[in-house]
């Protein structure tokens, strides 16, 4: 039996699971993790406040986690200088978790929730999942938004929920404030409307973090994540900042005791350290430059990137080089937006690799 041959929901039918290949190969630089081992110190410190949680394991965690959210509000409110408190922060299992939470609140059957892509796929794959019809905005050629194109698709087709990511997977570009600003305006002008901005890979970025903005917007929301500049994937932590509401909202959906008390007292530890942890996002940030500048040598057109990733291209048959890359031995990301290839900024020795790896590619084209 295949999974069409079975009553699942229509919209799901002919789907495909979200995932990268994972394979064994030396360099692996193809999902955006951070290739910086957490730091014994904290590995240490992790192990102390987990053994503390495992003491009363058979007690349900805090439900609300109200310690955790106190941390990140302060976290939140030391790096970008605009005020956040806990009744205005939520975490989940990974800000996948979050924007699922908000679908369930603000989407769901008969409402629609739109992007522009090409951008996060599992904006897309958690709407259809959450029942809530998908639609694709337009970007323009060099992957920005343009405000005209998108302000005329919010007209046309009066979305509920909008997501702008910034910077946005999986070309690395940034939103400017100014653009954020016209698309909430124009998304409320059309009728109530929720406003998301992805900031996944925002501590990577050059510009400051776009915060600031839900000062007066009770309809927009900031979700983060604490996998890419905490160095922590394999926690699963996500969360956002938003009017107390919105947070509010989000707990008429979230399971009881959603979040376990292992993972409540791993992510408390790490945002102990945050200062190590935001020196090795100044690490990545200048490899991620020398690697961008070190492809534009080589005559490929990159997209410039807020990220810890970068597009590159254009290929006539990207799936191509990507095989050839990884037969030397580097992975590396198809996405399959036309002539486009995605690569995580690793350490300096794994971007050496990738970049030999490309030389000798580039040279056999």
């Amino acid at each position: 039996m295949k999974i069409d041959d079975l009553p699942v929901r229509d919209e799901l039918r002919g789907q495909s699971p979200y995932g990268a290949p994972q394979l064994d190969v030396p360099v692996q630089l193809n999902t955006n993790e951070n290739p910086y081992q957490l730091p014994e110190p904290l590995v240490a410190r992790i192990a102390e406040r987990v053994a503390e949680a495992a003491r009363n394991l058979n007690r349900y965690p805090d439900r609300d986690a109200v310690e955790l959210r106190t941390e990140l509000a302060r976290y939140l409110t030391r790096t970008t200088g605009f005020e956040r408190a806990p009744e205005q922060v939520w975490a989940a299992n990974g800000s996948n978790e979050i924007i699922q939470q908000l679908l369930q609140t603000f989407g769901g059957p008969g409402r629609s929730a739109l992007g522009f892509e090409p951008s996060y796929q599992m904006h897309e794959l958690i709407s259809r999942g959450t029942g809530t019809r998908w639609i694709a905005g337009p970007r323009r050629a060099d992957f920005t938004i343009d405000v005209d194109a998108a302000v005329a698709a919010l007209a046309e087709h009066r979305p509920d929920v909008l997501f702008i990511c910034s910077p946005n997977n999986p070309t690395g570009t940034a939103v400017d404030a100014a653009t954020v600003l016209a698309l909430h305006d124009a998304a409320q002008a059309v009728k109530p409307t929720m406003v998301i901005v992805d900031e996944a890979y925002v501590e990577f970025s050059h510009r400051e973090s776009l915060l600031p903005l839900l000062a007066g917007r009770p309809l927009l929301v900031v979700t983060r994540t604490m996998s890419k500049a905490f160095g922590a994937a394999g926690l699963r932590l996500g969360y956002l900042a938003a009017d107390r509401a919105v947070v509010d909202a989000v707990q008429l959906v979230r399971l009881p005791y959603h979040l376990s008390a292992v993972t409540q007292a791993t992510a408390l530890a790490c945002l102990e350290h945050t200062d190590t942890l935001l020196g090795y996002v100044e690490r990545l940030k200048a490899e991620r430059d020398r690697v961008v500048d070190a492809l534009r040598a080589l005559g490929l057109d990159v997209t410039d990137s807020d990220s810890n990733f970068i597009q590159f291209g254009t290929f006539e048959d990207q799936h191509a080089v990507w095989r050839a890359i990884l037969d030397l031995g580097v992975l590396i990301r198809d996405n399959g937006v036309p002539g486009q290839l995605r690569v995580t900024a690793g350490t300096p020795a794994e971007n050496d690799a990738f970049l030999d790896a490309v030389r000798t590619v580039t040279k056999e084209l």
